[in-house]
C-alpha cells in the first residue's frame, strides 16, 4: 500500500487494472504511464495563470455576494433558502455530471484552445486518478471557479443597481444561484477528497460517511475502465437514478447516431498509450 503521505491506496491501482496494456512490463496506470506523462507536461504557465485569475475573482465575488445576502436576510425568506439551497445542490450535482460525462466520452486533446486547456485534465485523470491529490488549490479548483464567475458576477451587479424592494422578491433566486455557485465551485475539491484516503480532516470524512459531499468508495465505481458510469461528482446523489434510468446511454446513442462519433475513443487512446 502506498505511504499515508501520498494519500493513496491499493483500491486506486485495481480500480484502473482492467486498462489493456503491453507485455513488457509498461505501467497501466499512475504517473509512470506514458500517456499520464505526456498529459501532465501539457500543463502550461498560461493554463495556471487562467486558473490564478480565476480563484481570486470568484471568491472575490463570493465574499461580496455573501455579505450582501446576509445584509438583506430576512425571516420570511427561511423556507426560501432551504429550498434555494437544497436545489442548488441538486443543479451542482447534475451539472457536474453533464460536464464530467461530456469531457469524458467526447472531443480530444488536440481540439483547439478546449482540449488541452480542459480535457487534457479528463484523460490525465483516468490514466492516473491519484494526479489530482497531487494538485494544489489552484490547480485543483481553478477551472470551477471560472464557471461561476458570469452569475456571481451578475448577482453582484443586482446587487449594486437594485432597489431593495426588487432585492426582497429575488432573495430567493439569489440563495439558489449562490448555493449552485458554491458547489459548483467545491466539486473538483469534493473529488479530489473522493481520491485521498490519508490525511483527510474528521469533517471531510464525517460528510463523506453521510453521503452529504461525494464518498470515496461510491466514486470507486466510475473508476472501472471504460468509465462509462456514475459521473455525478459533487454529491453523488443523481448516479442512481440517472444510472437506473439510463440517462446517460440514451444521450450517447443519440450523439453517436447523428455524428457517427464512438464514445470515449480518445480516453481509450490515451489509456493505451505505451510512449
Amino acid at each position: 500500500m502506498a505511504s499515508p503521505k501520498n494519500g493513496v491506496c491499493r483500491q486506486d491501482i485495481q480500480e484502473n487494472s482492467e486498462y489493456p496494456g503491453p507485455d513488457n512490463g509498461t505501467p497501466r496506470w499512475g504517473p509512470q504511464h506514458a500517456g499520464a506523462r505526456e498529459l501532465a507536461n501539457l500543463y502550461s504557465p498560461g493554463k495556471r495563470c487562467q486558473e490564478w485569475i480565476c480563484v481570486i475573482l470568484c471568491f472575490f465575488l463570493m465574499a461580496f455576494n455573501l455579505t450582501n445576502l446576509l445584509m438583506h436576510f430576512h425571516t420570511s425568506h427561511t423556507w426560501n433558502i432551504i429550498l434555494g439551497i437544497v436545489a442548488g445542490i441538486l443543479t451542482a450535482d447534475f451539472a457536474s455530471g453533464l460536464v464530467h460525462w461530456g469531457a469524458d466520452t467526447w472531443g480530444s486533446v488536440d481540439l483547439p484552445v478546449i482540449g488541452k486547456a480542459f480535457i487534457r485534465p479528463f484523460r490525465e485523470h483516468h490514466i492516473d486518478p491519484t494526479a489530482i491529490t497531487r494538485h494544489d488549490f489552484i490547480e485543483t479548483n481553478g477551472d470551477n471557479c471560472m464557471l461561476t464567475l458570469i452569475p456571481l458576477a451578475n448577482m453582484a451587479f443586482g446587487f449594486v443597481t437594485l432597489s431593495s424592494v426588487e432585492l426582497y422578491h429575488s432573495y430567493s433566486w439569489n440563495c439558489y444561484v449562490f448555493s449552485l455557485a458554491i458547489f459548483i465551485t467545491l466539486t473538483n475539491q469534493i473529488h479530489k477528497w473522493s481520491h485521498t484516503y490519508y490525511g483527510l480532516p474528521r469533517w471531510v470524512t464525517l460528510l463523506q460517511d453521510c453521503h452529504v459531499i461525494l464518498p470515496r468508495k461510491h466514486h470507486r465505481i466510475h473508476h472501472v475502465s471504460p468509465h462509462e458510469t456514475y459521473y455525478c461528482i459533487t454529491t453523488g446523489w443523481l448516479n442512481y437514478p440517472l444510472e437506473k434510468t439510463g440517462f446517460w446511454r440514451y444521450l450517447e446513442d443519440l450523439i453517436q447516431g447523428i455524428t457517427g462519433e464512438k464514445p470515449r475513443s480518445d480516453d481509450m487512446k490515451w489509456a493505451q498509450k505505451t510512449k
